[in-house]
């Protein structure tokens, strides 16, 4: 297949996408888990607020991991834009979502820790995944914009890169929270590392299929763009 052909960007993008996840998003799940379970036998304030700098900090696997993945896959159909920016770019986005998704649980374990009170019941999985979907929606914003700074430099209408990612994520995410509720119903780790790096690698793929195909679109601009300044 030529590389300017939609199909080869858009297969290359999910696929790439679908591995960066699979890897960088377990990685993290895993650094996460480990850390949180050290952390928070610590105790008391500190060990909430280590747990969550923790947290946050374990996304920059992910980021780098799926920001190099991209770039790879994009390289051909935008060779302006270069590696460290863009992955630059995907590690202040993935930054900042993991604070908007950690924060909500955090303050209510500070909550928790100052009034001495017990933690509040868990909401219905319904409810869960309703409200994964509205943090797909807002990580998926905040994931994006620092990506769409770099892609506005280089493309025309590179503003459909938010609204993409939004939709991708909004699916993505209810997704990966109701993996983990199944996965803590499994009996042994090798199942739940089996389940959750299958889970990862269809939402990635899934993801990497929606905002995919907004790139397919932004590189069509990007070609024609560049033949109406070589004629």
């Amino acid at each position: 297949m030529k590389p300017n052909m939609p199909i080869t960007l858009w297969l290359r993008w999910v696929g790439a996408n679908a591995l960066g996840e699979m890897v960088g998003l377990g990685l993290t799940f895993l650094a996460a888990v480990i850390g949180f379970a050290k952390l928070e036998s610590l105790g008391g304030l500190a060990g909430v607020l280590l747990a969550f700098a923790f947290a946050v900090a374990s996304g920059i696997f992910e980021a780098t991991l799926v920001g190099w993945a991209q770039w790879w896959a994009m390289r051909p159909w935008f060779p302006e834009i270069q590696r460290w920016p863009w992955w630059r770019a995907t590690v202040i986005g993935a930054l900042l979502a993991y604070i908007l998704g950690y924060l909500p649980s955090t303050l209510m374990s500070l909550q928790a820790e100052v009034t001495l009170s017990a933690p509040a019941a868990e909401p219905s999985q319904g409810i869960v995944l309703l409200l994964a979907a509205g943090m797909g929606l807002a990580g998926g914003a905040v994931l994006s914009f620092a990506q769409w700074l770099v892609l506005r430099k280089q493309v025309p209408s590179a503003g459909l890169w938010l609204p993409a990612n939004m939709l991708a994520w909004m699916i993505g995410m209810p997704m990966i929270f109701w993996a983990i509720d199944q996965a803590q119903k499994l009996n042994s780790i090798n199942q739940v590392v089996s389940f959750m790096a299958v889970t990862l690698l269809i939402v990635g793929a899934i993801v990497g299929a929606v905002h995919g195909l907004a790139l397919v679109r932004l590189a069509g601009k990007n070609q024609a763009k560049t033949m109406d300044f070589s004629r």
